[in-house]
């Protein structure tokens, strides 16, 4: 739309003559010559009569003038240009006393349509432009809808800028390329009534100018999509009382340190809001008529608003489709982000540039992430991914969340929004990028299992092509590694599953068996799916060996949940193949869970002769470990069997082994309770109580919930005492609704 009058005669009359001739509108002739509208409106109407040479040429270029034209152009420009001398040329910071407080300019793009919710955000956005000249930094992911939240705050609040309001994309992620800061201020230098043939020349003079004319004025200064830090510095305004909005993919510390900058967090939306969102763009009726599969669609584009004006958009074209039918086609994962781009905008659009503007590295490490069969990585699981070492992970995916395009979750473990996974997912990497992560969970869990079983035999050997990551976590001690098994294990099960479809079989039972210290510890957590994956993958890899060691987890588990007679046919299988490897330790510990399942049914004699078989043969192998684990196992049926004084002296023979792990065990406290049912068989009651307390004690302050359970139920028994009733309600709660 064509704005202003031409003046008559001059540069002015003849560029709208010429413009008119061509058949263009300002807003055509701006674009193809890379002006403003606004400034080539001030050029046709006389605001500047001679504008520079190189704005000349690029609009004799634009209205395809010949080399004739061109030079009548240029000519009529040099000739509205003043002659300046030294004393006529004001310094840079002054204010040309040309300049004019005209009506409040207004830069600001238009209002967004379909805008809601968003309250908190727009309320933290209120709090950060509070304050003496504030620098607020709008910060968020790609698409998430920070220009929107920005532009809808700041035309609710126009009154508070009668000044001015200045707006420039700094198109710090775009694929048009950053505007230069001459460019800029040569848009808001006129906006604020400089006549552009009064601006200063050098970049300097001008930054210097806005400052100077910003410094009584009540303005705000929206600087939208901007890379980095010094993009803005220059551009931010001088005046106590200009506001300055910053919006960026990126986090911009730097901003914050020099400048004071106060972020404002802007994230997915939720189910509810993104709902809202369909709504404004299909109409309340539509989406009213679906609201299930109006919340799965908000579901599926993961809270983000550019994916779900785009799924709106799509349906749009599309009257007569359902919004259960667009839930059913985004939850294929192979499609979802195709058809999440509409022509050049997208999510993928969105990701691809934001992934461009990244260092080398990160975006390696970006790629790599794709391939992660969980949902959060740490720095050597990262580090795996990559094939580099943890330090150069950790850098990147700190790097990666200064972009936004991970979120750190909780120290030291950070995790992708599900689009943004897919999209890593679907860059190329090399193929044993798998390989080495699920070897890195081998090697992980092998270190986890020393330290939460010291002594213990060796899990397994590892797989002949095993690829060794950089470097491995160490554990402190017992619940170092407790901690880690409970905060990866759902990442652990995805990682058995990923191993499964990738035929991996080796991988597969190696990773289940590296589980078994949390088994032990949960064992009512609902393992037995996990572990029968692990032994349908044992078989597929031959590995008797391997077979024998899930079996025998499985069957004790089994006999946890009551399921006896399953168990018994597992346990039996395991003791015959540990049997066959020839490998004493391996058969021992299969006797010692068989004996378990013998004892369940009714055979206490016949288990303790399979724990006195054990014994001997745990001795012949020189393993103490396993030893005082046959004989811990033995107490137990003894004690079964009424035989109190033969309990009492295995406990006391398992007891006196040397423990080094440092921390109470799961070994020792079944030995202590079997120490004090013994004592209170044999009619010491003091002491039986004693030792069932100094059990349950050393249970809870481990963390084994079950073994206090135990401990405190067999206390009940024999005391009313309301601290040993309390104590049991607490460990059955903590037990009950574990996750």
């Amino acid at each position: 739309m064509d704005t202003g009058t031409p003046v008559t005669g001059g540069f002015g009359a003849l560029l709208h003559l010429l413009r008119t001739r061509a058949g263009l509108s300002q807003e055509e002739l701006a674009h193809a010559a890379g002006v403003s509208v606004r400034a080539l409106s001030y050029l046709e109407r006389g605001q500047s009569r001679g504008p520079q040479r190189r704005t000349v040429q690029a609009l004799a270029a634009a209205l395809r003038l010949d080399g004739a034209g061109a030079q009548e152009l240029e000519h009529t420009a040099s000739l509205g240009r003043p002659r300046r001398t030294r004393a006529t040329v004001p310094p840079p910071a002054v204010v040309p006393d040309a300049v004019e407080r005209n009506d409040a300019s207004d830069l600001l793009p238009r209002a967004p349509r379909g805008f809601h919710g968003r309250v908190v955000e727009l309320g933290a956005l209120s709090r950060a432009a509070e304050g003496e000249a504030p620098v607020c930094l709008v910060v968020g992911p790609a698409g998430v809808g920070k220009t929107a939240l920005v532009l809808r705050w700041a035309h609710h609040n126009r009154a508070g800028f009668p000044d001015g309001r200045l707006y420039a994309d700094l198109r710090g992620f775009g694929d048009t390329g950053e505007p230069a800061l001459m460019e800029v201020l040569r848009e808001f230098l006129p906006a604020l009534g400089v006549p552009l043939d009064r601006i200063p020349e050098s970049v300097n003079g001008a930054a210097a100018l806005f400052r100077s004319l910003a410094a009584d004025r009540r303005l705000l200064v929206v600087l939208d999509n901007a890379r980095a830090s010094e993009q803005v510095r220059p551009l931010l305004p001088g005046g106590r009382h200009c506001v300055t909005v910053v919006t960026s993919r990126h986090r911009l510390p730097g901003l914050i340190v020099t400048d004071t900058a106060r972020p404002v967090a802007v994230d997915v939306l939720g189910p509810e809001d993104g709902t809202m969102l369909l709504a404004a763009v299909l109409g309340t009726e539509r989406v009213a008529a679906e609201p299930a599969a109006a919340r799965r669609l908000a579901e599926l584009c993961d809270g983000l608003p550019l994916a779900l004006r785009v799924v709106a958009a799509r349906l749009a074209q599309r009257p007569g489709l359902s919004l259960d039918a667009m839930a059913a086609e985004l939850s294929d994962e192979t499609r979802r982000l195709s058809l999440l781009d509409v022509e050049d905008t997208g999510v993928r659009a969105a990701l691809r540039v934001t992934l461009q503007r990244l260092p080398q590295d990160a975006s390696h490490q970006f790629a790599h992430l794709g391939r992660h069969p969980g949902t959060h990585v740490d720095r050597y699981t990262a580090a795996a991914l990559a094939d580099v070492d943890p330090a150069a992970a950790e850098a990147a995916l700190e790097r990666l969340a200064l972009a936004h395009l991970v979120t750190e979750t909780a120290p030291g473990r950070w995790a992708m929004h599900d689009l943004v996974r897919l999209y890593a997912r679907s860059l190329d990497v090399v193929p044993e990028t798998l390989r080495r992560v699920l070897d890195h969970y081998v090697t992980t869990g092998l270190a986890a299992v020393a330290a939460a079983e010291p002594g213990n035999e060796e899990c397994f050997p590892l797989p002949a092509d095993h690829l060794p990551p950089a470097a491995v976590r160490e554990f402190g001690d017992r619940s170092a590694a407790v901690a880690w098994y409970a905060a990866e294990r759902d990442d652990l099960t995805l990682a058995v599953a990923a191993a499964r479809a990738a035929g991996l079989h080796d991988r597969t039972w190696r990773i289940v068996l590296t589980m078994w210290p949390l088994i032990v510890w949960r064992v009512r957590d609902g393992w037995i799916p996990l572990l029968e994956t692990g032994l349908e993958a044992a078989r597929a890899d031959a590995d008797r060996h391997g077979e024998a060691r899930v079996l025998n987890v499985l069957g004790w588990v089994l006999i946890e949940e009551g399921r006896i007679e399953e168990a018994l046919t597992h346990l039996e299988a395991a003791s015959a193949l540990a049997s066959g490897t020839g490998d004493p330790v391996a058969e021992a510990n299969a006797l010692l869970v068989l004996a378990m399942a013998q004892a369940a049914l009714g055979g206490p004699d016949e288990a303790a002769r399979g724990c006195e078989r054990a014994v001997e043969l745990a001795r012949t192998a020189g393993d103490r470990t396993v030893e005082r684990l046959a004989l811990q196992h033995l107490a137990r049926h003894r004690a079964d069997a009424g035989k109190w004084r033969e309990a009492l002296d295995t406990t006391t023979e398992a007891l006196a082994f040397d423990d080094r792990s440092g921390t109470a065990d799961i070994p020792g406290i079944l030995l202590l309770m079997v120490r004090g049912e013994a004592l209170l068989g044999l009619g010491d009651e003091a002491e039986g109580i004693g030792q069932l307390d100094l059990a349950a004690r050393e249970a809870e302050s481990s963390g084994y919930d079950d073994g206090a359970v135990r401990a405190l139920g067999a206390l009940l028994k024999v005391s009313a005492d309301a601290g040993f009733r309390a104590r049991y309600d607490t460990a059955v709660t903590r037990l009950t609704t574990r996750t």
